[in-house]
This record gives structure tokens, sequence and C-alpha cells, in this order.
């Protein structure tokens, strides 16, 4: 069908201030959702509240609108604008319900909902009726029931038993819900619930913890035409945000069948939900012992699991969305990656890990256990040829001074109780387990992560220990190590420990390029290279047989390679990644070729027609250095990315990358606190008493001398 011509503007509602649980990835769906529309001939007319976003720029909707994403603001423009339609599943629960309240008040008579009806907004959202659509076309259900009071929880859960979980509705990132193992802690948890919810239910149910956890994304059109873009499976077991669990895709430790099953279960969702015109989140749970497969929720809209998805797999989910949304079908649309009718399913030939980023170190007093309430504030995504690369560059990519899975110091004891408790830093911890002669059967009984997991850790915990000077002349076992995805400077801590030899990063790369072990770099083409990529969409692996050499990849223009600012986190955020996106489109109207370079999914900086070029890789010297090898750039940007590329500039600047703007050593005169106080006395400027302590031993009496109160102010650090 060709696209709706009774409309002609549309209304967008964005998602407002980044919080936890909805950050920079609406940005990514909202700026496509824009785009598309706007090259469809439609008038555009966005509300957000958020001025650090790509969206907001006046360049993009036909009219912006700074302002509070409140419903008499929201009706005033939607009058002022002659709006025919709103568009609410681009801006995450924010856009969602405050559209589904206008709608139930009577303020969007004659106002067409576009990408999900209200009443499939609220069979979706609506614990209540959410179960009852289930119930209908014969899903299994974890036993729960639905309250409205604190007084009629507490029955509810004598009657179910704990432990049991609590979960408000139509609230965002899991707010209001979590996992009570009594009376005690059940009654806080259903008052915060009750609060969150909008309106004031909470949906009590029987705990699944253990079980596996798995998010399916799914399209469908209005003529019935369903696909599934991307499985994702939690490594974490139930009990743990999805938002704040590791997650891979594909999903890898499904049988076929049990994938079938929840594939055509999706769709069954879908359809009886009534979500036609887009796109959704299915989430399903499985008990490890029976194959009990139950549904958990959905999300009738775009959410953080879909910019996840459309990273993964190079599928444009945003852009699609928004076709169908105005009339299009799947099978109408084009897949601009491949050329490839867009009903054509995503099929993925490597292995992709999410791992969230938390800053429970701002936050000293916080409660650091991770339940069914989100805490993180980003994630990192990674791609290798296999579970075991893509994690340990995951890890690389944290910006938590990881270069694999580093040793934790700490009692045997402690180490054993944090792979039980759900936390930040678990995965490391069950590497460490398994340093100190924890079986796989021992670590699945004390943690619950699927035995295949484990498994694939426990053989990179034996592969560490074989790690000596040895490797520096063994081109085979040289490259076997870095198919697992070790890190050169992982590789260098491992030789200090088990051959007690001092070798730098530096030697181990020299090393491994006199061997001919180099990083090859292979296309996210959607398809596993069925059909030629016509987007420039690249992640580094090692192949585990040498192939000829390649030559750089040629061009006829200039190239810039631009560094991004990684993982979200405190201090470091969206208006980093606003600053490389321009960079990008600056570089485009000089006939410049832009090569982005960044890890952070969420974000519109990686998203597939951003930049000509687009590295989804590790912001470390190892992983830069070779695509600066691959690309030979005339020009390297690092001071649009935040702190993080900064603290590459002096490496790069050595090896002989050409810095554009900001050189390595005005980075470091301005971030140095000894060096720019000493810029400050040559140019005769004022500033506070202060003094530098490089020891804790010498910050007392630079202290005493100064007088208390003090401010103490590392150097090289972000966000204070």
């Amino acid at each position: 069908m060709p696209k709706r011509t009774d409309i002609k503007t549309i209304l967008l509602i964005g998602s407002g201030p980044i919080i936890i649980g909805q950050a920079c990835e609406f940005d990514y769906s909202g700026t496509q959702a824009v785009k598309t529309l706007k090259e469809q001939g439609y008038r555009v007319v966005l509300i957000n509240s958020n001025p650090a976003t790509i969206m907001t720029d006046p360049e993009f909707a036909d009219r912006t609108y700074i302002e509070p994403i409140k419903e008499d603001i929201i009706a005033k423009i939607i009058k002022d604008e002659n709006v025919d339609a709103v568009l609410p599943t681009m801006g995450g629960q924010t856009a969602l319900n405050v559209a589904t309240s206008m709608y139930e008040k009577g303020m969007l008579d004659g106002i067409e909902f576009l990408g999900a009806t209200p009443e499939a907004i609220h069979k979706g959202e609506d614990r209540s009726a959410f179960n009852e659509a289930m119930i209908k076309i014969g899903m299994d259900l974890p036993k729960s029931a639905n309250a409205y009071s604190v007084e009629e929880a507490i029955e509810v859960a004598r009657e179910i038993g704990f432990p049991v979980i609590s979960r408000a509705s139509f609230t965002l990132a899991g707010g209001g819900s979590g996992v009570a193992y009594n009376m005690e802690e059940f009654e806080k948890l259903a008052q915060e619930g009750i609060s969150a919810s909008p309106v004031n239910e909470i949906e009590i149910m029987e705990s699944m913890l253990g079980w596996k956890e798995y998010e399916m994304e799914v399209i469908r059109d209005k003529a019935d035409n369903c696909i599934i873009v991307c499985a994702i499976e939690n490594f974490d077991p139930m009990g743990v945000h999805t938002g704040d669990s590791i997650t891979v895709a594909p999903a890898l430790t499904l049988t076929d069948k049990e994938y079938q099953r929840m594939r055509d279960a999706s769709f069954d969702i879908l359809r009886e939900i009534g979500v036609d015109t887009g796109g959704s989140n299915v989430q399903f749970s499985i008990c490890p012992n029976t194959g009990r497969m139950i549904v958990i929720e959905m999300n009738p809209r775009v959410s953080r699991s879909s910019a996840l998805a459309s990273k993964a797999t190079g599928y444009p989910i945003a852009k699609v969305a928004t076709l169908l949304a105005v009339g299009y079908t799947l099978d109408e649309i084009t897949n601009d990656i491949t050329g490839t009718p867009a009903s054509f399913e995503p099929v993925i030939d490597y292995v992709v890990t999410k791992i969230p980023r938390f800053t429970f170190e701002k936050f000293p007093e916080a409660v650091n256990t991770l339940s069914t309430s989100m805490k993180s504030v980003g994630e990192v995504m990674a791609i290798g040829r296999t579970f075991k690369e893509s994690m340990q560059k995951a890890l690389c990519s944290l910006e938590t001074d990881l270069c694999g899975f580093n040793e934790i110091d700490a009692e045997t004891e402690f180490v054993q109780h944090e792979i039980r408790r759900p936390n930040a830093d678990r995965m490391l911890y069950v590497a460490e387990g398994f340093r100190r002669g924890m079986s796989v059967e021992d670590m699945f009984d004390t943690c619950a992560i699927d035995p295949w997991f484990l498994y694939q850790l426990e053989e990179l915990i034996q592969t560490e220990s074989t790690i000596t000077d040895k490797i520096l002349f063994d081109a085979e076992f040289m490259r076997n190590v870095k198919v697992d995805g070790f890190s050169d400077k992982r590789i260098a801590q491992l030789i200090k420990k088990n051959s007690n030899q001092d070798v730098s990063e530096m030697e181990v790369y020299e090393k491994r390029k006199s061997l001919g072990v180099s990083l090859e770099f292979n296309e996210v083409d959607t398809c596993a290279a069925e059909f030629e990529a016509l987007t420039p969409y690249l992640y580094s692996t090692t192949n585990i047989t040498k192939l000829p050499n390649l030559t750089t990849r040629v061009s006829d223009k200039k190239k810039v390679l631009i560094l991004g600012g990684g993982p979200n986190r405190i201090g470091q955020g969206i208006e980093f990644d606003y600053c490389c996106v321009h960079a990008a489109f600056a570089l485009r109207e000089m006939g410049i070729e832009s090569i982005m370079y960044n890890c952070n999914p969420e974000t519109v900086s990686t998203d597939y027609d951003t930049s000509d070029v687009l590295y989804f890789e590790p912001i470390d010297f190892e992983h830069v250095r070779e695509v600066i090898e691959n690309e030979q750039p005339d020009g390297i940007i690092v001071h649009f990315g935040g702190q993080t590329p900064l603290k590459l500039a002096d490496a790069l600047t050595k090896i002989g990358a050409n810095i554009s703007g900001t050189t390595s050593a005005v980075i470091d005169l301005a971030e140095d606190r000894e060096q720019f106080s000493d810029f400050v006395n040559k140019h005769g400027l004022k500033q506070p008493a202060n003094g530098l302590a490089r020891k804790k031993e010498e910050a007392g009496p630079i202290a005493e001398k100064l007088g208390f109160p003090v401010l103490v102010r590392p150097s090289f650090v972000l966000g204070g």
C-alpha cells in the first residue's frame, strides 16, 4: 500500500531528560523518525525538553518545541500547528504515558495515533489487560494477581508465597518493581510500586528467580507480515532487569524447537495486542529444568532493546517502524544496508555482547545489588566472531580500566558471595571463582547462569594459565589467543603473571605483528553476507586461519576519523554524541569522508547513515590503532568525545597519528593540574593557593599548609 495522504502534519513526542532507563536511545529513534517522515513529505512537529539531543536541532523537524512534555502544552501545540496525527512510540514511556492520558481525557479527539493505537498501548502496558489477552490466546503466565492498595497486595503475596516479584504498571525501567523475600520487604516494595504507577496498579507474581530470560524484537505491518529482527538472551538469570543484565545476540542456548515456539508466540502476541504498524519488544522466560516457557511482558513501542537490536543486526528498526506507521508494508520498504526488502528477516554470523555501565562509585551509599528495577546509566556493545571474543571486547569497552577478565583481589568467601549476589561485576567474580578451582556445576548452583556461558568462561580462564612468554614466538598460539578476544594489554599482564617477565602492551603488539597476526575487519550486513552491504559498518576480529593480506580501504576523498565518547555515564553523556554527530555532518558538507568510531549502541553517532563509515569497537589504544592502520585517515578528531578519546591523544601522537584540532600537548596542558598551574603562573594570572600530590603521604601536609576546607581535584578525570 502507498503512504497515507490523509494526514499532513505529524507531532512526534520526545522522551524528555536523560534518566535511568530512558537515555539517548530515544534520540536515536526520534531522529530517525523525523528524518524519515520529512523524506516522505510530511510536516513534522516535535516536542522535547532535552536540549542536548540531535532531534531538537532546528534543521530536523519543521517546527521544534523545547518545552516540558505536559498535556496542556501538547494540546496547545496540536491546536496551533493543526496536527493531524501523533507518533508517541519513539519517545519511550514518557511519550506513551502522556499520549495515553490525553486520549483518555478526550484531549486527542480527531487526532490519530500512529505506531500503536490507544487500545494496543493499554493492552500492552496495563498488567491486568495484558494478562487477560495472554490467557485468551493460550499463553502460559506466572501465577499472579493485581493490587491497587497495600492491603490488597499483602493478601495476594500471602496466597502466592515468598519470594514474589512485584511489578508496577505503566512505569519506565522497572520503576517501583522488585523482588521481596519476606513481608517486611514486600510492604515497602508494594507501597513504592503503587506510588510509582500512574494508575496505582501493581502485579504480584510468583518468583521465577534462576529461570532463563529472552527478548524478541518483533516488527509487524498492517498486512500481518511479521519478522523477528533479533533474539536476545540474558547472561544473567531472571531477577535482574534486562537493562542491567549482560545480554547476547543471537540467543545462544535455545534449542531450535524452543526458538520456533518463542517466535510463533511473539507473532501471536502482537496480533492479539493489536500492534500492526511498527516494532515491539516481547520478553519470555524458560525454566531450565522443565522447559516451561512463560510470557513476562511486552513493550508496544521502540525501546532500549530496539536500539541494541538495530545496531546488533544493522536493521534500521526506527526507520522501518516509522514507514509502517504511515501506511507502508514491509515488502514495500527497502533495507538501506543491503538494498533488499525489509521483509527479509535479519541473520547474523557473529556474536554481539552488551554490558551495562554502572556508576555506583558516585553513590557509595547506594544499594548495588541488581534487581528488577533498573540501575545502570549506560551500556556498551561489542561484536566478535565468538562469544569469548565478543565478551572480552565488551569488557575493554566499559571505561573501567578493564582489559579483559582482570583478577580480583579478595578472600575466596567474598568471591563466592559476589558470585551469588547479582552485581555489576559478577562476571569478573565468576572468572575469579574458576581461577580458584570452582567447577561449572558448583558455579551453576551458586549463580544459576546457564552452564553454556559458564563453560565458555571456564575455558577462557584455562587459556589464561597457559599464556607465557612463549606466546611471543608462537604464531599459532598467538592467533588462537587473539581469536578468543584477549587484548594485547591483557596478554602482557598474563606474561608477567605466568612468566614473571615485564612485557609492555607495545611489545606484545610488535611481536604479534611480526608473527603475522593482525585484526581483520568484517561487515555488519543483516544477512550473513548473502547480499552485498551498501553501507560500511565494520567490526574487528581475528580469524582462526590466516587470511590473505587485504589492502587498505581506498577512497578518493580525504578521510577523518572521529572518536566517540563510549558508554553513557555520569559526567559523559549524550552531549558528546551530539558533538560527534555534528562533526560527521560538517565533514560531509566539506566533501571529507567521515569515519565514526564508537561502542555505544544507544547513540545517533552509531546509526548506519550518520557517517560514511562506522566502526563499532572498544575505544582503547589497541583497537583504535588497528583502525588507523586500516584506514590511514588524514586526521583524527579526539576532542568531541569527552574524556574517553582525550586520554588516547598522547599515545596516538607518539605513533604518528595526525590529531586534528586540539593537539595532545594542549590537551595535557589543560588536563594536567601541575602543567595548568604552571601555565597560569607563567602568564601572571591569579589562581587559588594550591599544591600537588602524587602520593597519599604527600597530600596531608599540603592540606595542612593550605588550611581547611580544601578542594581535592585529580588530573585527567571525568565529571569531577
